[in-house]
Parts: C-alpha cells; sequence; structure tokens
C-alpha cells in the first residue's frame, strides 16, 4: 500500500495540495484554485510551487521523510524536487529515523544534482528576490562574490546561490578560473527562475562590454598626429592591418596603406614588413562614422624633399633606378622619397621616340643630367626634370662636317612612311630619303614597294640642314641606269639610230633607246640637207631646174661613165627614224648630243 501522504515520487496528491492551499498564509481557496474546470493537474501544481518558494524564504516547512540514504535522509518539503538533510544532523546519526516521520527544516539552497540541502535549524537567508528581477529584466550587471569551483562552472553569491558556466567566466583556462574563487565580480544574469531558484549569471559579457566602452573611449582619445606603437596583424595587397598599442589598448586596429609604408616605391607591403613586427606609426586620419583609422610609417621618417633643391642643383649628373614608364616619361628614382621624371622629348637627340619603352625599362639603372628643380611648396608636390640625352654628345653639332653634300653614305632603313624612308647614317643621326628620290624612271605609291625596315642602302646626301636637323638625301641617284650604260658603251663619232621625238628652235630630241634622250644640234643652212623649218616641196611645185646641169648629166649617163644621181633625203618630221652622229656624252649630266649623220 502507498503511503497516504506522500506517493513513491514524492510528489504530493491533488487532495494534498487543496489541504496545503487552504491553510497556505497566501489564503488561496480550494474553491478558488479549481474555479476554472479546464485548468490542468500541471498548471495547478506549478502555481502550488510558486507560492510555495515565496514561502520557503521567509519560513521553515515540515518535512516528511521519504527513504533514507548511507549519507542523507530524503525529505518531501512539498516542492517539486525533494529536500537532503545530512544524517550528521540528526541525533545518533538519524538511527530510528524512519519514513513517514515529520521534523520542521529549512531551505539552505540547492546542490548540483537540484536538489533542496536542508538544514533542522531556521537559515537567515535574506533574499532581494525583487532587485533581481529587476536587474535581470534591464540587464544590468550586478556584484557577486564567488565562493567555489563547482562542475563545469563556479557559485557565485548574488544574494542567492547562482550558477556561472566556465565558458561564461572569462576565463582562458582552468588556472584562471580556480583564481576566481573569493573574488568580487561584476556579471549578468542570464536566467532567473524564482520558483526554483534557479539563477545563471554571465561575467564574459560584461567583460566584452566594458572591453568595448574602454576601446571607444581609447579610439575617441586618438587624433591626427599621434605617435603610437602597434603590431602588424594582417599583410593585404593595399596595405597592413596594424593592431595598435600594447595590452592597455589591445584590439584598436588601423590600416597602413601601402602608399605610406615608405618613402621609397614599393610595389608589395611584404617587401618590407612581416607579420607580427612592432612598429611605430603616425595616426593619419580618424573616421568617426565609420571608426575606420588610417596610419603612416613613412610620415616618422625625414622628409628628404625639404633640402632636395641644396642637394640637387641643375646641370648636375646623377644616376638612378627607372621606376615606373608613362606615355609622356619616365620616373627615376634618385633616392627614396625622391624622383625625377625624363621627358619623351629629352630622351635622345636624333631618335623621335614614341614611347619611353623604346629605350628604357622598369628597374633599368640610367645616367641623367638635372635639369630644373621645383621643391615642395604649398602643398603641392615636389618636381625634378632629368635629361637622358644630355649625357650623350649632341652628334648633330659636327653633322654638316662629316656629312657633306655629294657624300655617299650608308645605313639601315629605320622607319618607312607614306612620304619616304628613314636612313641611319650614324648613331642618333636620320637621313630622309623622299619617295621621289628612291627609285628612278618609276613612280612608287609607298616606298614598302622597293624597300623594308632593317634593310641596308646606300644613299646620297644632297642637303643638311643642322638647325633643322634635317639630312636630306637619294638612293636612285647612285644606281645605274641605262643612259649610264648607253654612254659608257660609246664615244664621240659613233653612229647611231634614233627616232625624232620633237622638233623646236633650240633642237631636236631623239629618243636612243628605252629612257635614253639625245639632243641633235638643228641642220645649218646652206648644206644639203633641208631645213627643217622650210616646207617640203613636193612635185606639184616642183623648183626651177638648171638645163644645163640636166643636160651635162644626160649625156653622161648615156655614155655610161656618169654617177647615178643620190636620192634627196626626206625633211625631218616627227616619228622619223634617223641616223644620228654622237657629237659629245656627258656622263655626269647624262647628256647626249648629236647631229644628223
Amino acid at each position: 500500500m502507498t503511503d497516504p501522504t506522500t506517493n513513491p515520487s514524492g510528489n504530493k496528491t491533488g487532495n494534498e495540495i487543496q489541504s496545503d492551499a487552504a491553510t497556505s498564509p497566501e489564503g488561496i481557496a480550494p474553491s478558488e484554485a479549481l474555479e476554472n474546470a479546464g485548468e490542468s493537474f500541471g498548471d495547478l501544481l506549478r502555481d502550488f510551487e510558486r507560492t510555495h518558494s515565496h514561502r520557503a524564504a521567509a519560513q521553515q516547512l515540515e518535512g516528511t521523510v521519504v527513504s533514507v540514504t548511507p549519507e542523507h535522509v530524503i525529505l518531501d518539503i512539498g516542492y517539486k524536487m525533494e529536500g537532503v538533510l545530512a544524517r550528521a544532523t540528526l541525533e545518533n546519526n538519524a538511527e530510528g529515523v524512519k519514513r513517514g516521520d515529520r521534523f520542521p527544516v529549512s531551505i539552505r539552497g540547492r546542490n548540483e544534482e537540484g536538489y533542496y540541502e536542508l538544514s533542522r535549524f531556521r537559515v537567515a537567508q535574506p533574499r532581494d528576490w525583487s532587485a533581481l528581477e529587476r536587474a535581470f529584466a534591464e540587464k544590468t550587471p550586478v556584484a557577486g562574490t564567488v565562493t567555489a569551483a563547482v562542475k563545469g562552472g563556479l557559485s557565485v553569491d548574488v544574494g542567492v546561490r547562482a550558477f556561472m558556466p566556465a565558458s561564461r567566466s572569462g576565463a582562458r583556462d582552468a588556472a584562471e578560473l580556480e583564481a576566481l574563487v573569493g573574488t568580487e565580480i561584476s556579471c549578468r544574469i542570464t536566467k532567473l527562475d524564482v520558483a526554483d531558484e534557479d539563477v545563471v549569471v554571465d561575467r564574459r559579457v560584461v567583460l566584452e562590454e566594458q572591453a568595448r566602452a574602454s576601446l571607444d573611449q581609447r579610439r575617441a582619445a586618438l587624433k591626427p598626429g599621434d605617435t603610437v606603437t602597434g603590431t602588424v596583424r594582417t599583410l593585404m595587397p593595399y596595405g597592413a592591418f596594424i593592431e595598435i598599442g600594447g595590452p592597455e589598448v589591445r584590439g584598436i586596429d588601423g590600416l597602413l596603406h601601402v602608399s605610406d609604408i615608405s618613402r621609397a616605391r614599393i610595389a608589395k607591403p611584404e617587401d618590407v614588413l612581416s607579420v607580427g613586427q612592432e612598429l611605430a606609426l603616425r595616426v593619419l586620419k580618424v573616421d568617426p562614422e565609420t571608426r575606420k583609422i588610417s596610419l603612416g610609417l613613412k610620415q616618422l621618417q625625414p622628409e628628404p624633399w625639404e633640402t632636395a633643391a641644396e642637394r640637387y642643383l641643375p646641370g648636375a649628373r646623377v644616376a638612378g633606378t627607372v621606376t615606373r614608364l608613362t606615355d609622356f616619361g619616365a620616373f627615376v628614382e634618385l633616392e627614396p622619397g625622391i624622383e625625377g621624371m625624363i621627358h619623351i622629348s629629352e630622351m635622345s637627340w636624333a631618335k623621335k621616340v614614341r614611347h619611353p619603352s623604346d629605350l628604357l625599362k622598369a628597374g633599368d639603372r640610367v645616367d641623367a643630367v638635372i635639369l630644373s628643380v621645383k621643391p615642395r611648396a604649398n602643398g603641392e608636390p615636389g618636381r625634378i626634370a632629368l635629361g637622358l640625352k644630355q649625357t650623350l654628345a649632341d652628334p648633330w653639332l659636327e653633322a654638316q662636317r662629316k656629312f657633306p653634300a655629294g657624300a655617299q653614305v650608308e645605313g639601315p632603313v629605320t622607319k618607312l612612311m607614306n612620304f619616304g624612308a628613314f636612313v641611319e647614317i650614324a648613331d642618333g643621326v636620320e637621313g630622309l630619303v623622299h619617295i621621289s628620290e628612291i627609285a628612278a624612271g618609276r613612280r612608287l605609291n609607298h616606298p614598302s614597294e622597293v624597300l623594308r625596315t632593317g634593310q641596308r642602302v646606300q644613299a646620297l646626301i644632297l642637303a643638311v640642314d643642322p638647325e633643322k636637323r634635317q639630312i636630306k638625301l637619294s638612293i636612285k641617284q647612285l644606281i645605274p641606269t641605262s643612259v649610264d650604260e648607253y654612254i659608257a658603251e660609246r664615244k664621240a663619232g659613233d653612229t647611231v639610230q634614233g627616232r625624232v621625238v620633237a622638233i623646236t628652235p633650240a633642237g631636236i630630241d631623239v629618243e636612243l633607246g628605252e629612257g635614253i634622250r639625245g639632243t641633235c644640234r638643228p641642220p645649218k643652212t646652206g648644206t644639203n640637207a633641208p631645213n627643217p623649218h622650210e616646207p617640203a616641196r613636193s612635185a606639184a611645185n616642183p623648183a626651177k631646174a638648171d638645163l644645163s646641169s640636166l643636160s651635162s648629166m644626160l649625156q653622161a649617163r648615156w655614155k655610161g661613165n656618169a654617177p647615178a644621181p643620190q636620192a634627196k633625203p626626206e625633211p625631218l618630221a616627227e616619228g622619223q627614224v634617223r641616223s644620228f652622229r654622237i657629237v659629245k656624252l656627258e656622263a655626269e649630266k647624262k647628256a647626249i648630243e648629236l647631229e644628223l649623220a
């Protein structure tokens, strides 16, 4: 049979609940407790336990023995969980105590298993539950004392016994956790169950909030111009993230941009920095909205431009390294933080440089001459203009002496243009062969029809203009022609055939071959040769004959000893092919003078 007062589980029956409710100080009548017919037994039980939990804080309870163990006496105190009473607190170590016995007890707290720890004496436990409930609702920190290290965390006295998980203690290891025992801490209530007197607190969240508040204050105290220390935390292509300060300001990060690392130009931050490296830095900017901090390393180094005008004088020869190329020139680093620029027009005396890469590349070590220096002032950057060609002798200064008109030169074709070809006749000196001076007896549309870049050619210098830095050349005038060959193969007195091309008062233009012309003297007046300017006589208009001469001629022919009369030559006319005698040959002028044969 089951004990009439308690069931095996130690929970009271519904009748017992109604009886206790009728006699409770709060005066809850059975009719009121069961007024709602649809209300469950579980709801009634929770209401009962909540009522008794408040009462337990102020008065002693009567417990009923449920069972006896070697160390404890288990009692039903009217709550959902039983209470435990140490046998040593009873007479004769609880010998003779049996199930169903009753005696007054007080609640001291709860053990790790959740059972109520009981005492036979009234326990004075002043508890301000309303204050704890208010702190829980408003999430405000409360003060507490760590009393012991228990399984999984710490026991904390905040006016009532509370549990703090180890993960929420803020301790990094077991040693730090043990060191908190006996110390006073500030924590936040994360769970509050008044009925079960279950309170859970969190110290870590309070520490994190305090750390954030401290960081905000320290970040707000930073201002541009401050010098701080920091440790390289992360390297990125665009810069390095720095953890500013030591332990007192740890957690504040700033960005050291790659352009603010060094006075010298660097490609990647890892070329000069490493993770974990400690640095002294200058605060450049603090953005209150984004909370971003910009840092500078080179700003703590001496400013080289302050004395640049004194150390770099116009006309001085300097050496440097090409750092980068642009369309208009090349930048040369003279020292860390000091760069000069070689404009594209100052790279070569003679060559037309279309891009700096035609002569230079990044990393080249070059000599240059300082042309001008503009110091840094009023926020404007300093500038140094450099010249590359000034380090070399100007080849055009002696161009007229070395390359006189009429001289023959040789060199490679460097460039082909629509109007002609450029030929390099000396280092840094080019001449132009106009398209009309490339080929003889032929009209070209483009030089590429007979020339190619890199081809070596011979040319004749026609003219030199040192001021304009121009030399005019001719290729065709050095190429042997058919006129040269014709003159070389003949001599004065030779009889040749030719076609009359034109007849003028100055003479007769005769074509002797393809592209070969000669000039014939006009026939002399009074000779047997007909006058080319007189009209040819026709049979219809014969000249008046000499009869005596005609008779003598006929008589001689009849006797058979007179020569046959010669036929008169035809008058000269355009298109006729006639015989001519070479009178004079001039090879230099390519001129041929003729006369009728």
